[in-house]
């Protein structure tokens, strides 16, 4: 018996045996009083559900600070004038919304995405915001043109590099899948139950 359940139910014997015994009520009002404190004991005393805000109060807050920085980025993207960036920054959204619920699903995973949450999520939002700064002056010279043309080939490769990380934080799932389907697949040989088998076998069924 759990710890819980042990000092509820020490809970519901006192508040039954004191009505009834010292205090002479009757059985069933004391049975009554013995539930409801068996009953409450059960709600105090139960197991709390820990969250990562209680496990891992640092990584949390990193994870809620990034969850704003991606917010700037999808508030920003009606303000961006050119439309290939703004395709870029929705799919930039994309892989960060994934990125920060897989580390708050699979908290061990955050060491690999260090970098990430340290640098490039800062990085990329400074840049979006300087990007829409110079874009709003409608400037015209050389230097905003080569700028431009810098920042637009940068949100793509930010793109890339997001997207890249994703995968990586589901490398060890998709290894062990992929040998766990290299098993099945040689079973299922074994038992003649591969279907590169059955055409082979319905010919010869034909002949016979």
């Amino acid at each position: 018996m759990k710890n819980k359940e042990i000092i509820s139910a020490g809970l519901g014997g006192v508040f039954f045996a004191v009505p009834y015994l010292a205090l002479s009520i009757p059985i069933w009002p004391s049975l009554l009083i013995g539930a409801a404190a068996f009953g409450a004991g059960e709600l105090v005393f139960g197991e709390t559900k820990l969250t990562l805000r209680d496990t891992n109060r640092s990584l949390y807050d990193m994870l809620e600070k990034s969850k704003k920085q991606n917010k700037h980025i999808i508030d920003m993207i009606p303000l961006i004038e050119d439309e290939k960036i703004r395709k870029q920054l929705n799919e930039i959204h994309d892989s960060v919304s994934k990125i920060i619920n897989t580390i708050s699903k699979n908290p061990e995973k955050a060491k690999m995405a260090d970098n990430f949450f340290d640098y490039y999520l800062p990085i990329t939002i400074k840049l979006i915001d300087r990007y829409d700064e110079i874009e709003n002056q409608k400037l015209t010279s050389e230097e905003s043109n080569a700028f431009f043309r810098s920042t637009n080939k940068m949100i793509g490769e930010i793109n890339k590099a997001y997207k890249k990380i994703l995968d990586n934080l589901y490398r060890k799932e998709i290894v062990d899948m992929d040998a766990e389907m290299k098993v099945f697949d040689s079973l299922l040989k074994a038992d003649g139950f591969n279907d590169a088998e059955f055409p082979v076998k319905k010919e010869e069924e034909k002949h016979e």
